[in-house]
């Protein structure tokens, strides 16, 4: 079984982990009400998709 020469250092474990992290998700202008929502789903505070109303409040 293969076992480390030396262990590894706080510096290098913290480099190799700069790619592990959460991503912010993409928010658009509703452009009905104005409020921010995710792209391509529908409006939670109107209701509205592409123009149209989806969902009735």
């Amino acid at each position: 079984m293969a076992v480390p020469a030396r262990r590894t250092s706080k510096t290098v474990k913290r480099k190799r982990r700069t790619h592990f992290k959460l991503s912010v998700p993409g928010m658009v202008a509703c452009p009905n009400c104005g409020e921010m929502k995710l792209a391509h789903r529908i409006c939670k505070s109107c209701g509205q998709y592409k123009g149209k109303e989806v969902v009735s409040k």
